[in-house]
């Protein structure tokens, strides 16, 4: 976790960055040594040169568009990053996503026999998506991302931004 523009972003990489270790500079610094957490100062990092105060979604995603390819390029670099307001989510190989909303249905887990009956724990309103390098169930439609390909999502669905 770190902080920029008053938000508190997360990250998550699944991937493996070959010699990874961009000039750091600023407020970003990893803890530790893992790709991942050089790759996430570094994202920060130019994410907090490229927007001199607080960015749109849109212009956040058009920014990453452009940083992505560039960490991408040094291996395999699936990612997912948000600001609480938003998730944006980066393929490099294998990544899916399925959105739920109501009307909420049992969904049957591919790993184990085992259903889960999201009506009981959700109400009408609520809109969830779901990004996993892998399909956990067995009857929900999973969209696969394109290799190079990022998506962002709000309140639970994919924006189109």
């Amino acid at each position: 976790m770190r902080e920029l523009w008053g938000r508190y972003w997360v990250f998550a990489h699944n991937g493996d960055l070959k010699d990874f270790r961009p000039r750091l500079h600023g407020n970003f610094h990893p803890v530790g040594n893992t790709d991942s957490e050089h790759a996430f100062c570094w994202l920060m990092q130019e994410l907090a040169k490229s927007h001199a105060g607080v960015p749109s979604v849109e212009e956040l995603t058009l920014t990453l568009r452009e940083l992505a390819p560039q960490l991408a390029s040094h291996g395999t670099f699936n990612f997912m990053l948000s600001n609480g307001q938003a998730l944006w989510a980066h393929a490099s190989t294998n990544l899916w996503y399925v959105e739920r909303r109501h009307p909420f249905v049992t969904a049957q887990l591919s790993d184990e026999d085992l259903a889960i009956d999201f009506a009981e724990h959700t109400t009408p309103t609520d809109r969830v998506a779901v990004v996993v390098t892998t399909p956990l169930t067995t009857n929900e439609t999973w969209t696969p991302f394109a290799p190079g390909e990022l998506h962002v999502f709000v309140d639970g669905q994919r924006s189109v931004r």
